[in-house]
């Protein structure tokens, strides 16, 4: 995936809301994306899946720009879990399995475990049959987001899009499920963008916006040296030891 030279302005709009942003995530790469509120980042995400058309440079995926490949077919290429997941009625195991009606159990419970849904699903009397009302009201936001993210892995993309999708879960189950993401996606494009410093430490890649700019790219450690903003963002969260 790679972002060059890309601008955005949303209608109607005076000022653009991206300027110039370019990078690349490679295969088998995760790639986070932070910055404060109104920076850009779900714009990022949003532009990524075509919600809106750029007005200058280009997104490519595969080297191809995505403007070239049809909506089902660039959509199928990306496991997308938006910030506010919205769960159909069915059950669990049919929400997981949204993208194939045949998908085999051990599929589904595979993607259920990295997720870090296992434990939820397994304490209901129905376990994978346990029902899901239309939006997912029946269940908390927390659950909501695992089922989410485990209806995108059990998918077929090759790139996984997390538009802060980890925000309504606790510490300990965002790190769970960032260690079994970074074991069990290999070979996937992964795009986390995030609000949490936590979420992106390990990241091999941040970029991180400031009013539409890029102003920094690279790890934690090289930031914390050469990006003002990120050492703010993480100097406001994470205690002297976790810098």
């Amino acid at each position: 995936v790679e972002f060059r030279n890309v601008t955005f302005r949303y209608e109607h709009a005076e000022e653009d809301v991206l300027h110039g942003i370019s990078f690349s995530v490679r295969k088998g790469q995760t790639t986070a994306i932070i910055g404060g509120t109104g920076s850009g980042k779900s714009t990022i995400a949003s532009l990524l899946m075509r919600f809106y058309d750029i007005q200058e440079g280009n997104i490519l995926i595969k080297g191809r720009d995505i403007r070239e490949y049809g909506q089902r077919e660039l959509r199928d290429m990306i496991g997308y879990v938006p910030q506010k997941a919205f769960l159909f009625s069915g059950t669990i195991a049919s929400t997981i399995a949204y993208s194939d009606e045949a998908m085999g159990e051990e599929r589904i419970r595979s993607a259920a475990g990295i997720a870090q849904a296992t434990e939820f699903i397994d304490a209901k009397a129905e376990g994978m049959q346990a029902a899901i009302s239309q939006g997912g009201t029946n269940v908390s936001g927390g659950q909501r987001q695992r089922l989410s993210i485990a209806r995108a892995l059990a998918t077929d993309a090759r790139v996984l899009l997390f538009d802060d999708s980890f925000s309504a879960l606790d510490y300990a189950t965002d790190a769970k499920l960032r260690r079994a993401l970074a074991k069990n996606a290999a070979g996937k494009t992964v795009i986390v963008v995030a609000q949490r410093i936590s979420t992106v430490l390990n990241a091999d890649k941040i970029v991180v916006l400031e009013e539409g700019k890029m102003v920094g790219c690279g790890t934690h450690s090289h930031l914390m040296k050469a990006c003002p903003t990120y050492r703010e963002i993480a100097e406001s969260q994470l205690s002297g030891d976790e810098r």
